[in-house]
């Protein structure tokens, strides 16, 4: 572990003005995050984005480290991962979001990039029907394997999401809206800690930071983010749920929702979700297993056969053979991670392939082999 690096990448947090975006910026124009502290003011100040008043910020860092180095001592202490925004265990579906946090700190048993995740969320005002969704929410994606519930931490769906998760021994994650130095709310601490072995819980904030409101809202691109899909249990017409569904549905990714009766007050903004095209209608869990394509076993093999014998180019032959290692489907951004294939060509060679009937894409982003290996 570099200290010095990590304290000039939490401190880069710390300057006031400078937001994720710039932040990368600043950092892809000077080299690296030390250079940013060393850099003299008038080379700061004709940055793109930056000007006098950033510059100025920056050049009176002192304090931005002298916390940085704070919270170092924290993480020491109680053993928190930090995962940063370039590092190989930075969840990837997290970093192909614009607005992704340059770093996390986490008390997580879990890898973020190997496996399903699904985000469950809604209101914290639950009524029955929705935790019944839940538990049996829980119980059938029991039979989807390397599956991780995400959700909040907070009263009423998300926490009903966890606890249903730990009952049927599937990971889950809760992403908070403070430091990793308390739980919030309180009364869901004994979940927390029996999440942090089968999951973990996940922050973008450091150590002191209070739950304040504005925190909330920023965590929910977190859970939408890091989602292969979201479920909208419960949700009135306005509220965190329904914020953490559009930004899904920003990210690309597959969000449903379950509806209500029209005179529920909770059933609203699922309703309204689904009246406007905003999230896919689903009515069970099979319904969103199905239309996941996780219910698809990858054995078709007529009209494959011939395929196989289709002369491959190189780059298509590597693209099928790492596929083919992942029964249960690979990302297409880790595929262009293994395979060194910038993002752009790789689509449209697996689209070529798709045409020859050797791969199939799903719902996220997912490539599978029609016959793995």
């Amino acid at each position: 572990m570099n200290l010095d690096l990590l304290k000039f990448r939490i401190g880069i947090t710390l300057i006031n003005g400078i937001g994720n975006n710039l932040a990368k910026n600043l950092i892809a124009y000077l080299g690296n995050e030390e250079a940013v502290f060393k850099e003299k003011k008038n080379n700061l100040s004709r940055i793109p984005g930056i000007g006098e008043t950033l510059a100025k910020e920056i050049v009176n860092h002192k304090q931005a480290l002298l916390r940085a180095e704070q919270e170092i001592e924290f993480i020491l202490k109680n053993d928190i991962q930090y995962l940063y925004y370039t590092d190989k265990n930075y969840p990837f579906r997290l970093k192909e979001c614009p607005d992704a946090p340059l770093m996390l700190f986490a008390r997580c048993a879990q890898n973020l990039n190997d496996a399903k995740f699904v985000s469950i969320v809604g209101t914290r005002n639950a009524t029955e029907y929705g935790k019944e969704i839940c538990r049996n929410l829980a119980s059938a994606l029991t039979t989807i394997p390397n599956l991780v519930i995400i959700s909040g931490l907070a009263y009423g769906i998300d926490i009903c999401a966890h606890k249903s998760a730990l009952d049927y021994r599937i990971p889950t994650i809760g992403i908070v809206a403070h430091g990793l130095d308390v739980i919030y709310p309180s009364a869901h601490r004994s979940i927390a800690v029996r999440m942090l072995e089968q999951g973990g819980v996940i922050t973008e904030y450091l150590s002191k930071t209070k739950p304040d409101r504005q925190n909330f809202v920023q965590r929910n691109r977190i859970i939408a983010g890091m989602s292969d899909a979201l479920i909208v249990v419960e949700s009135a017409q306005k509220g965190g749920a329904l914020i953490t569904a559009e930004l899904a549905n920003d990210y690309n990714r597959d969000v449903f929702a379950f509806p209500g009766r029209i005179t529920d007050e909770w059933s609203k903004g699922c309703n309204a979700l689904i009246k406007n095209n905003r999230a896919s209608l689903i009515e069970s869990p099979q319904d969103f297993i199905r239309q996941m394509g996780w219910d698809q076993q990858t054995n078709h093999r007529k009209d494959v056969q011939a395929a196989l014998f289709t002369d491959l180019s190189e780059e298509e032959s590597l693209i099928y053979s790492i596929i083919r290692k992942h029964m249960d489907g690979i990302h297409v951004n880790q595929l262009s991670v293994i395979s060194s294939i910038s993002y752009s060509k790789l689509t449209s060679l697996l689209l070529e392939m798709e045409f020859k009937a050797l791969v199939k894409c799903i719902p996220g982003g997912i490539y599978r082999a029609v016959i793995p290996g």
